[in-house]
């Protein structure tokens, strides 16, 4: 056991030291969202513009080999475009699932304010219960 725990340690140092080359001066930030990643949790960074968050979850994502999507939160974003949906396939005569950017396994929330409570409502759901419900089905 104490092996799997030095080999998490010495990858989340490499994962880090991949992610301090881009990112600069802001090393104990760094500790503190490798940490939540471990814990499978959320981070909410907040910060001034043009500083770097947006760099800070790309970099994460492509150290640990993860996939990153950005939603840019706008009034006119329905809960849909978090969570896709069935479209139809026209060539096969079925709906085939178009998975939103919620799935992806690191996912940058810009500017969530700016969003109806409905949408926020979505991203929210699918933070704390880790699903998506989509016409009946469950993901």
């Amino acid at each position: 056991m104490a092996n799997k725990f030095s080999d998490l340690a010495k990858t989340s140092r490499q994962a880090l030291d991949e992610v301090e080359r881009a990112i600069v001066g802001k090393g104990a930030l760094l500790e503190m969202v490798m940490a939540a990643v471990l814990a499978g949790g959320h981070v909410l960074l907040e910060d001034f513009p043009g500083l770097g968050k947006t760099l800070i979850a790309r970099s994460f994502s492509t150290a640990l080999g993860l996939d990153f999507k950005r939603i840019q939160f706008t009034p006119d974003l329905l809960p849909g475009d978090i969570t896709g949906g069935y479209i139809f396939n026209r060539g096969e005569n079925r709906f085939d699932l178009r998975q939103g950017p919620i799935f992806a396994n690191i996912v940058l929330a810009d500017e969530i304010n700016r969003a109806s409570p409905k949408t926020q409502s979505a991203l929210l759901e699918a933070m704390q219960e880790g699903q998506v419900t989509l016409e009946g089905e469950t993901l």
